[in-house]
């Protein structure tokens, strides 16, 4: 453990919470089962927004389930200590969700039919997200300063490594019919649409009223008050008071922040990292 953070594989990790015993198991022994449902995001991506679709979905719009159950227990986390205890111990057709860049994931995933969800979110956002939300929590070392956070984010010094590397890795499965692509924009600009589509995607069936209530239950407004979806409940060894996961929800609140000459060298080094890739691809600008 080094800098504040825990090195595994080159990439860096939270220091509470994780370990190289349960990072190591996820990536070469965890299995995969095709009933499973994964989530596959870069941190500040959507996560917690997309899992609450994802857990309406399951229950065709029935509140109950995320009303009783912390976020946590209802989509472990598979590379974290707790979560990866609590996969293992699961019967039946799973929900899981992962940080893990590509290379890191568990192996069974060649194999497996388990449905992938891949969520992306420009990198701007991301940045600005990230942030807030490790200057907020106690699992990292803090930066002193958005110009100190935006330097390590350049180089990929923040948990779970380059948002390049990540995005380039996952890129390589979007052809798979097991794996959606979806992006944070879209999930904004259109949510029923979107929500659709991962239903679709999922085989389930959701009738007009089943659409409705998780479109509305998995709103902004509704989960930031949902102690359950919120994260509230951390203990404080891991956060601030008074921290919640839900802080602004929007696209484009780095214009807010970024310089002019930031916003520029983050464009160049994308436009260099993903050459290659369709630009109809990423839908930001």
């Amino acid at each position: 453990m080094t800098d504040g953070y825990l090195w595994f594989e080159g990439i860096p990790f939270p220091v509470l919470g994780y370990s190289y015993e349960f990072l190591k198991e996820a990536g070469a022994q965890f299995v995969l089962k095709d009933k499973d449902t994964v989530l596959v995001t870069y941190p500040k991506s959507g996560s917690h927004w997309v899992i609450e679709i994802l857990c309406l979905i399951h229950s065709k719009g029935d509140t109950k389930w995320i009303q009783s159950v912390p976020i946590w227990e209802r989509s472990p986390w598979l590379e974290s200590n707790k979560g990866c205890r609590l996969l293992k111990e699961r019967e039946g057709p799973r929900l899981l969700a992962s940080h893990l860049p590509f290379h890191l994931f568990p192996t069974s995933l060649f194999t497996s039919k388990a449905k992938v969800i891949c969520i992306m979110r420009n990198p701007k956002d991301v940045l600005m997200s990230g942030y807030y939300f490790w200057t907020m929590t106690k699992l990292c070392k803090k930066p002193e300063s958005l110009e100190q956070y935006f330097q390590w984010f350049m180089e990929g010094n923040v948990p779970y490594g380059s948002w390049f590397e990540h995005i380039r890795g996952w890129m390589s499965m979007r052809d798979r019919e097991n794996v959606l692509l979806l992006s944070y924009e879209e999930l904004q600009k259109d949510p029923r649409s979107a929500i659709e589509k991962i239903a679709q995607f999922l085989g389930k069936k959701l009738n007009p009223e089943e659409l409705d209530s998780v479109l509305k239950n998995s709103s902004f407004q509704v989960m930031k008050e949902n102690k359950m979806s919120n994260l509230e409940m951390l203990l404080e060894e891991f956060s601030s008071k008074h921290f919640k996961i839900t802080r602004k929800g929007i696209v484009g609140d780095w214009k807010n922040h970024l310089t002019v000459a930031q916003a520029e060298a983050l464009d160049k080094v994308y436009q260099e990292k993903m050459a290659g890739f369709p630009k109809d691809l990423f839908p930001w600008e």
